[in-house]
């Protein structure tokens, strides 16, 4: 499993005497993303989109792939802007297909495009996703980050089901805990991560 998915949980002292959870490892743009981004509370729609996108092409991979592949994925995906994404033809499939520089599944391509969908019909629907997905914390990040940190929730099991009954693919309890993890809705840096306290103060 991946250790974006809280799977990883010691921490280890680098840089001196800054403690920070185990997962980035030595990658610099992974130790920028827990740094800086990691469990920030998110609260804009499309963002919230692009970052659950994100995690369903994690799906089966690391999130250092996807990562170090998010800026050819923005491309690729009109800037993860649902309304234009929610257009693509199977013109746009074969030729995202045809695209090296994100993860080529048609699978999730398609996934992507119903979601987009998905969301756009919520909206439409007078259904915010921004306030949909955060009422499932009732609007304020819960402080998690007890040892060890789960890979899903009742909660994300909760949020899974009804998003996958507004037409959401790849959308499972596991991805959507980890999705919950990195847009703040769960602060799970580990107690002892400096981040944890900087992020608890953000809510």
């Amino acid at each position: 499993m991946d250790a974006h998915f809280g799977t990883l949980l010691e921490e280890k002292t680098m840089e001196g005497s800054c403690v920070r959870c185990n997962w980035p490892g030595n990658d610099p743009q992974m130790i920028a993303y827990h740094d800086t981004e990691w469990g920030v509370p998110e609260y804009d729609s499309r963002a919230l989109w692009e970052k659950l996108m994100l995690d369903g092409f994690q799906a089966g991979l690391s999130w250092r792939t996807i990562l170090h592949k998010r800026e050819a994925f923005r491309e690729a995906f009109a800037g993860f802007e649902p309304a234009r994404v929610a257009d693509f033809t199977e013109a746009d499939v074969e030729r995202l297909m045809g695209n090296a520089g994100i993860v080529r599944s048609r699978r999730k391509i398609e996934g992507v495009i119903r979601n987009a969908r998905a969301w756009l019909a919520m909206h439409q629907a007078g259904e915010p996703f921004d306030e949909f997905v955060w009422a499932s914390v009732k609007h304020t990040p819960v402080q998690a980050g007890e040892v060890p940190i789960p890979t899903q929730t009742e909660t994300s099991v909760a949020l899974s089901k009804a998003l996958r009954k507004r037409g959401f693919t790849f959308a499972g309890p596991v991805i959507v805990y980890a999705w919950m993890q990195a847009t703040g809705m769960i602060n799970d840096h580990t107690h002892a991560c400096f981040r944890h306290a900087e992020v608890a103060a953000l809510s």
